[in-house]
């Protein structure tokens, strides 16, 4: 039963994809493990073959589904084995040699090889980075744009409904990276999207052990033609993972307003040093984004980006942190940090730091960051 769209993102949380209450059983039913069903007879119903559907699964994608778009009917998810799986059936089961599509050229650093692929299909790639829409000007003739914002690890905004709007007009398909948002900060499919895709090894589940992504679409050929690639590719979570992911939604809500609290906290605290150079949180009221940010976002995140002045600098800086694990990926309960250029992908100085609050007390984060700038500066 879907929820109501009138109900807080605190209710709708901790009782998202529930099943109807039933005496003596579970409120969340544990993972199903199963391979195979008994399927005597003729084949129907929901479960058949544990590579097509798996009930642990349905909780999970129903649960989503109330968090993407709350109280609408006909909207699916469909949960994959990691962000990157997730990303792929979308880009690989709509797209087909000939077509366009439009990527930021500021997105997550595993968009160039995907970039590679892509044209290794005879898929036509055109890119134009996240900050003033500038997408809208390579658009005609696309068959697929591809948003995200915010931007990772940049943090550019770009406005989602404009962007659908113009890609709508000429006859493009419209997907949006929601995975530093989360459904509690952003809501793709209200802003024009046809599908939000994202991550849920990050924020979503936030505690850094689970690998896992979704789609979320209102159209049912859409969802279908995803459904059929996750099948032939067969990149499904595990059903630990997809029960644990359940579980985590939980406390989604609790664990996002600290960790953006903490975030806005530590931006304000950085925000008049003269030891660092480019910060940037969409939350920020004089961030370049938070003007479109405010219109279309319903919490701003937990990451925070700036730069230091050196690589050695950024280094000492990382080594000083007591409270902040050295770390890729984000959104987890820990703050990590990262100086972002040791991976070679993204196109940042060496001293780029991509910071992910966690949910400590905030003065005591904020104490060990300046203290470990502190130091990083002697």
């Amino acid at each position: 039963m879907r929820q109501s769209a009138q109900m807080g993102d605190g209710t709708r949380a901790v009782r998202a994809g529930l099943p109807e209450a039933s005496k003596n059983e579970p409120t969340l039913p544990g993972p199903v493990f199963a391979a195979h069903f008994h399927l005597p007879g003729d084949v129907s119903g929901p479960y058949t073959y544990g590579r097509d559907d798996n009930p642990t699964w349905t909780h999970l994608e129903r649960a989503i589904g109330e968090l993407e778009a709350p109280g609408q009917e006909g909207v699916d998810t469909l949960v994959f084995a990691s962000g990157m799986a997730a990303i792929s059936a979308v880009l690989f089961s709509q797209l087909r040699a000939g077509d366009v599509v439009v990527l930021p050229s500021d997105g997550y650093q595993v968009f160039p090889l995907v970039r590679e692929q892509l044209t290794a299909f005879g898929i036509e790639v055109r890119t134009a980075p996240t900050g003033g829409d500038a997408q809208l000007d390579i658009l005609d003739g696309a068959k697929l744009l591809w948003i995200e914002t915010p931007s990772n690890p940049g943090l550019d905004v770009c406005n989602v409904r404009r962007l659908a709007e113009a890609a709508h007009t000429r006859g493009a398909l419209v997907a949006v990276d929601n995975t530093l948002a989360t459904p509690l900060g952003q809501r793709p499919l209200e802003l024009g999207a046809d599908f939000s895709v994202a991550s849920g090894t990050k924020q979503l589940t936030g505690h850094g052990d689970i690998l896992l992504g979704y789609v979320t679409c209102r159209d049912a050929e859409l969802t279908a033609s995803v459904r059929g690639w996750r099948k032939i590719v067969g990149a499904i979570p595990g059903p630990m993972e997809a029960w644990l992911a359940h579980r985590s939604l939980a406390t989604l809500q609790l664990r996002a307003e600290r960790q953006n609290a903490n975030a806005l906290a530590l931006a304000l605290a950085l925000r008049g040093r003269d030891d660092i150079e480019g910060l940037r949180y969409p939350g920020l009221p004089d961030d370049p984004s938070h003007k479109i940010a405010s219109q279309q976002m319903r919490r701003f995140g937990c990451v925070v980006s700036f730069t230091l002045p050196t690589r050695a600098r950024a280094e000492r800086f990382m080594e000083a942190l007591r409270l902040v694990d050295d770390a890729t990926s984000f959104g987890g309960v820990r703050s990590t940090a990262e100086r972002r250029r040791r991976w070679g992908g993204d196109d940042v100085s060496e001293g780029f730091i991509r910071f992910s609050a966690g949910a400590e007390d905030p003065d005591d984060l904020v104490a060990d960051v300046l203290r470990a700038l502190d130091e990083a500066a002697a």
